[in-house]
């Protein structure tokens, strides 16, 4: 391990990686293990998984992991289950670094992609920018990549985001820009049209996508698409009554 794997109690991290699960114990030793070797090339970066109601052992491994190979790792637990949306707000609100980056706790997404992520957003000109990592191949199921694929259409169409992918788990951006956000559950897949309302830029970057190691998602394609129907109308509506000045002066 090089001396970006852990942070000493006097660094500020530069990056906070947050992660929400639910019931995912059996993938975690192979996400904490893939996380740790990730840090060896990322500045000084902290791990913080959010457990949002688990009624697994999902607290007890991680806890595990944090003292065998990832001791960077902040573990916050919900007495409930709350979302996705609110389980990442948790660890985006408890979190030191300037950058954040998501990512599932599934084992589907690839850790080491966000070393590309960062360098992208740090040599970015002008407002630090939204990096969203698309999913060039999708290892789902086909009824789950046609109901991706539709969403994905429709929020484009609607809400014109110019991004292809925008439920994609693997993001970037800074802390105190995502705090400014309206906070609902469903956030998480809309966050290209409500940065972008706000006034932060969006950049793309391919990635790369696995199957699931263990259990399955907690989300039918049918209550997905209902939920994010309702969710797409509360979208519109927040946009249509956003007002920010382009600059504000102290007289």
């Amino acid at each position: 391990m090089t001396e970006h794997t852990s942070i000493r109690s006097d660094t500020t991290p530069v990056l906070s990686i947050v992660i929400a699960v639910l019931d995912e114990r059996d993938n975690l030793p192979f996400v904490c293990k893939e996380l740790a070797e990730a840090c060896q090339s990322l500045p000084p970066t902290e791990i913080v998984f959010v457990d949002d109601g688990s009624r697994d052992d999902t607290v007890a491994v991680l806890q595990q992991m944090r003292a065998e190979c990832l001791p960077n790792l902040r573990v916050l637990s919900h007495d409930r289950c709350c979302g996705k949306s609110a389980a990442l707000r948790t660890g985006i609100t408890a979190a030191k670094g300037e950058w954040i980056a998501t990512i599932d706790g599934d084992g589907q997404d690839d850790p080491r992609e966000l070393i590309a992520l960062l360098r992208l957003a740090r040599s970015a000109n002008g407002t630090p920018p939204l990096v969203v990592g698309v999913r060039t191949r999708r290892k789902d199921g086909w009824s789950r990549r046609f109901a991706t694929r539709f969403a994905n259409g429709l929020r484009r169409r609607l809400l014109r985001d110019d991004c292809p992918d925008t439920g994609a788990p693997i993001k970037l951006f800074q802390r105190d820009a995502f705090l400014r956000l309206p906070q609902f559950e469903g956030l998480h897949r809309f966050l290209p049209a409500l940065f972008g309302s706000y006034g932060v830029p969006l950049l793309c970057h391919p990635v790369k996508h696995r199957p699931r190691l263990h259990g399955q998602s907690k989300y039918t394609n049918f209550n997905r698409a209902l939920v994010g129907i309702r969710d797409l109308l509360g979208v519109i509506w927040l946009r249509n009554r956003t007002r920010l000045p382009k600059s504000v002066r102290e007289c």
